[in-house]
């Protein structure tokens, strides 16, 4: 397997829905340590890595994914939740996930259907899968609200669902590509640029928490950054043009053009290069790069990220493009500082 690939596996093991992104990036910020690459947080809790004082780009992906919280525990003992993120909640059915508490008990669950079971309910198949209607089946021997209290599990706790990671035939499959299939190629680009390397070089790797949410990338960038390419999910599906074996540069999304000088320079380096590519327009789609922008920061934006299809589902990518988005990550910083 390759090692970009093992990292992308790795990540997506450790669960981080927004809000509780800790435990991935000191899993990040160990790996980085022990290359010899540094890194600090964040006030806000966002991991930037680099070994040069004054960074003028900023490299940017987020760690957290979709996911849920408890909202209440119903009468016989079983969970209500409220997503966090855009959880297209039919793909979710059924998935596997855990509950994580406060005081850092696991537990494991289902997410179903409330009244599930066909042989007793025959509107199953035509129910609307809406929040109010679903709920998560605890996997401990609950009868009523008080056996699961008893547990120490509370409104507010984390849900976590399963990735399940799947490699076969160059593909990825899993939930939570968007983003930490773009994670992985800066991590992969960061260990082969090596620590001596990237003490000269003025590029920074700024890994957020908060992306799916809206706001991960309003704050926190080095004040000498002049230019943020932010590395995210390119979207692959009807009406675009992204495919999962390249890699997307993105010229507007929901919120707006991109920096015009940066991603004519992005595309000029992938044609050069002959790094598979595409331009795009994402129609339902924000960034990092727009919260930034939206909260005030003067340096310019630009998107790239691997091509994504099922977005916010059972999403799946290629080694191509994950390979392609850091190659192109590669390029942009050589042409830029003569590397």
């Amino acid at each position: 397997m390759e090692r970009v690939v093992e990292i992308l596996r790795e990540i997506l093991e450790v669960p981080s829905p927004t809000g509780y992104t800790k435990d991935v990036l000191t899993h990040i910020e160990r790996m980085l340590n022990e290359a010899g690459i540094k890194t600090y947080y964040t006030n806000k809790g966002a991991l930037i890595a680099t070994n040069h004082p004054e960074p003028e780009l900023v490299i940017a992906g987020h760690v957290d994914t979709l996911g849920a919280m408890v909202k209440g525990i119903l009468p016989e003992g079983h969970l209500s939740f409220t997503s966090i993120g855009g959880l297209v909640l039919p793909t979710f059915e059924g998935e596997y996930c855990t509950i994580i508490t406060r005081s850092g008990k696991r537990y494991r669950g289902t997410l179903l259907l409330k009244n599930p079971s066909a042989h007793v309910n025959k509107e199953v198949r035509k129910k609307e899968r809406k929040e109010e209607d679903m709920y998560i089946r605890l996997d401990a021997e609950v009868e009523k609200k008080e056996d699961t209290e008893d547990l120490g599990i509370r409104p507010g706790d984390f849900i976590a669902f399963d990735p399940k990671f799947e490699y076969v035939n160059g593909f990825v499959k899993a939930h939570f590509l968007d983003d930490k299939a773009s994670v992985a190629a800066m991590i992969d680009l960061m260990l082969d640029l090596g620590p001596e390397t990237l003490e000269n070089l003025p590029v920074a790797f700024f890994f957020s928490p908060y992306e799916e949410v809206g706001h991960g990338g309003s704050s926190g960038y080095p004040t000498s950054t002049k230019e943020l390419l932010v590395v995210d999910m390119g979207v692959v599906g009807k009406g675009v043009v992204g495919r999962e074996t390249a890699v997307s540069i993105a010229a507007k999304d929901a919120t707006g053009p991109y920096d015009y000088e940066m991603s004519t320079k992005l595309i000029e380096l992938a044609e050069k290069k002959n790094i598979p590519y595409v331009v795009d327009i994402f129609p339902y789609y924000g960034s990092d790069g727009s919260a930034a922008l939206r909260a005030g920061w003067d340096f310019r934006v630009a998107l790239i990220g691997p091509g994504v299809h099922a977005s916010h589902g059972m999403e799946r990518t290629h080694i191509k493009g994950i390979l392609a988005t850091k190659e192109l990550l590669k390029a942009y910083i050589e042409e830029k500082f003569g590397v």
